[in-house]
């Protein structure tokens, strides 16, 4: 009989900026789920925007890790372990190789001249998180081998009609048509820079990441992904999708919310004290009472989060 392989997660915060309470809730629950079973959680550092991305912000992400006590097995700045780089800046050749994988083995990619100005004047958003879907605009009639561009131009990939369906931790079943819910989406922008969806997915695989926690505002990219997957013939991660915490005014915290970002924060509040809100919000403790990690590790369970877009904040809950 086979032992399962020991669970492997990760965090991926993006540096443009100081991280609020609703990515250390994401960290948190991330950090929870794969040590409560003996795994191994990794820290990514998703710096793939070099004009958002700073160095300082990524050192920040670190400390305020770091304070709370969500200690990484393997990542980080340092790129310490197996699977280096952990910085998505640092892994140009290997997103450059999976493009190629899907150059030769596909007739999929095409480039694309429109501005987001284009899209945004020619298509409604989607209606369920404001995304534009792409109304093939550059796409040709008929798929057809890749041809270098004249000028520069976004590399496209095209998606057919077809429905993605996949079992969330959180959620339970799910099911997107990708090319309704999605459209054909970029996998390299006309400057240059990586697309996320590529990214995330070549970054995941090599490092063996086999349960992926984030927000709900991402389950619609799910579909993207596993698509992906599915081209490069690389095995997908199970997903967990948490719901988003918004304010109390029903907004979803952003990096604006200054008297929420951990540097408030940690000026206001306790470690233990951050913990055990994040712990109530969870629904793992019955009130918002200082908690460890060792505790927390002791009470977690999928089982206690319910299935909800997203979780609001009491005004008084941290004052």
């Amino acid at each position: 009989m086979n032992t399962p392989s020991p669970l492997r997660g990760r965090f991926a915060p993006s540096p443009s900026g100081r991280m609020h309470l609703g990515n250390i809730f994401t960290a948190l629950i991330s950090y929870l789920s794969v040590k409560s079973s003996g795994g191994a959680w990794i820290l990514r550092i998703e710096d793939l925007d070099p004009q958002r991305s700073r160095l300082q912000n990524a050192l920040m992400i670190q400390d305020d890790l770091l304070w709370l006590g969500l200690q990484w097995d393997e990542g980080g700045l340092d790129d310490a372990g197996p699977c280096a780089p952990y910085r998505q800046s640092l892994c140009d050749h290997i997103y450059a190789d999976a493009l190629t994988t899907i150059t030769h083995t596909t007739s999929l990619l095409y480039p694309c001249f429109c501005t987001r100005a284009d899209l945004m004047a020619s298509n409604a958003p989607h209606q369920s998180d404001g995304r534009i879907i792409y109304p093939g605009t550059c796409r040709p009639p008929q798929p057809r081998p890749w041809v270098t561009p004249p000028r520069p131009a976004a590399i496209r990939l095209r998606v057919p009609d077809r429905i993605i369906s996949f079992t969330d931790t959180v959620f339970g079943p799910v099911s997107s048509n990708l090319a309704t819910d999605c459209g054909d989406f970029i996998l390299r922008r006309a400057d240059g820079a990586w697309a996320y969806q590529l990214a995330v997915v070549v970054d995941d695989a090599r490092m063996h990441i086999s349960q992926v926690v984030r927000g709900a505002d991402l389950l619609l990219s799910t579909a993207q992904q596993l698509y992906l997957y599915q081209l490069l013939r690389l095995p997908p991660p199970r997903f967990a999708h948490l719901p988003l915490i918004c304010n109390s005014r029903g907004q979803r915290l952003s990096k604006r919310d200054s008297s929420l970002s951990m540097q408030a924060l940690r000026q206001s509040h306790t470690p233990q004290q951050i913990l055990g809100i994040l712990a109530y919000l969870a629904g793992l403790i019955p009130r918002p009472s200082p908690a460890t990690i060792p505790q927390l590790l002791s009470l977690f369970s999928w089982d206690r989060i319910t299935p909800r877009d997203t979780i609001i904040l009491p005004d008084n809950l941290l004052s």
